[in-house]
């Protein structure tokens, strides 16, 4: 008579090749995947350089509350995607009547490591976004108002997938304010 542990001792001495391959398997995939995580760990950190070229039409930018540093680039340095930069201007009213602010935005471009643009120019993109707090306040000839613009980014799975596939190393737009008549 045999006993009830030798059926299935017998099969593990049979099966040591099978067991030895899946064991090798569960091994290589555990291996791979903790491969897989740590690259894309190392890759959270996702950033890309940018600025913006200001065009502005009635309105001239400036750096300082005191008029004396004029601009037409926003150097937003570093974007992390889920992110929000802010960058304060000064914008002095150039026209003759009593007007509001526009913003608008354009141009959007995303280019690779090697300068190669990989989306774009487009008028706007699902991926980040410019707001101000203007108020729509009514801006005299001559007047100058302090503004904060506010640069957001999506954190999304498709914005960081779009940076890793293409490899997405740098980004720009125009920014186009502009004013109109108020009476």
């Amino acid at each position: 008579m045999k006993k009830p542990h030798q059926p299935f001792t017998e099969l593990v001495k049979q099966s040591k090749k099978t067991i030895l391959l899946m064991a090798i398997a569960i091994l290589a995939a555990l291996l791979l995947s903790a491969l897989i995580s740590t690259w894309l760990y190392k890759n959270v950190d996702l950033y890309i350089p940018s600025f913006a070229t200001i065009k502005t039409l009635g309105v001239k930018s400036y750096w300082d509350p005191d008029l004396k540093n004029e601009t037409n680039e926003i150097p937003w340095s570093t974007v992390y995607p889920g992110t929000s930069n802010n960058i304060t201007l000064y914008l002095q009213s150039v026209s003759n009547i009593k007007t509001k602010l526009e913003l608008q935005t354009a141009n959007w471009t995303f280019r690779n490591s090697n300068g190669t643009i990989v989306l774009g120019p487009v008028k706007s993109t699902n991926y980040m976004s410019l707001t101000w707090n203007y108020n729509n306040a009514t801006i005299d000839p001559g007047q100058a108002i302090q503004v904060t613009l506010d640069l957001s980014t999506d954190k999304s799975d498709d914005f960081i997938w779009f940076l890793i596939n293409e490899n997405v190393k740098e980004f720009s737009f125009d920014i186009r304010i502009s004013t109109s008549e108020y009476s």
